[in-house]
């Protein structure tokens, strides 16, 4: 399993920080660790829009130096939206989701720091240098620059790897079974023979491709279930 450490290196504006300490416990990282920041973290902005995450900012790791804050990292992860900017280390730039795939393959614990860059100039080319990995969110080429907080967003809802989703299985509804599916098609088949159709095969497999394409979830073929039962009755 990976262990996450998220590291913003010299962040300018506390409404970015707020909003990356609420976005930090959203996806349950421990802590928020900063190099050298610019803003006053725990500021009224950076409060304010932290919500219910404001202990990240007060209890935020401070380092001095980039160096410091990854000496701890298996793997560091850079991240850049001006992928030009890694030009020297091109051969370790990928989309995002390649980065995680990448690392989620190795078959050990490992502690990945993912860094994020300043709010205005990002990372710079030395730092990009030192990450065994530069992520790229891919974005409308017009405008590929998102802010700091989104990014890490994106970042976090991947590299976590589903941490919180076993908590939601089944809340949503399960899909159908193939017996209900089966009875299904068996009281469709039925409703459709005393119609006065032509190709009633063809209707039929028309019938059962719409509902295999749509994974209908068991809810959903009950109440068709329903409505075919009742009128035929």
């Amino acid at each position: 399993m990976l262990q996450i450490k998220l590291i913003l290196v010299e962040p300018k504006y506390q409404i970015n920080l707020g909003s990356i300490a609420r976005v930090a416990k959203n996806f349950g990282i421990d802590r928020l660790n900063i190099v050298k920041p610019r803003a006053n973290i725990t500021g009224h902005r950076a409060i304010m829009f932290s919500k219910h995450a404001r202990s990240y900012l007060e209890d935020a790791k401070i380092y001095r130096s980039f160096g410091d804050s990854i000496r701890d990292c298996d793997i560091v992860v850079g991240t850049t939206g001006i992928w030009r900017k890694g030009k020297a280390n091109f051969g370790n730039i990928y989309l995002a989701q390649e980065v995680f795939e990448r690392i989620n393959s190795i078959k050990r614990d490992v502690k990945v720091g993912i860094v994020i860059g300043r709010d205005d100039i990002g990372l710079l080319p030395g730092e990009l240098e030192r990450c065994d990995f530069i992520a790229y969110i891919g974005s409308n080429p017009q405008y590929p620059i998102l802010n700091i907080s989104h990014s890490i967003a994106i970042l976090l809802y991947l590299f976590t790897n589903g941490k919180f989703s076993s908590m939601y299985e089944g809340k949503f509804g399960h899909l159908a079974e193939e017996d209900e599916t089966k009875m299904l098609f068996k009281l469709f088949d039925r409703q459709i023979q005393g119609k006065n159709v032509r190709d009633k095969k063809a209707i039929s497999r028309v019938f059962r491709r719409i509902i295999r394409i749509s994974q209908p979830k068991r809810e959903e073929i009950h109440a068709l279930i329903t409505a075919l039962k009742k009128d035929a009755e």
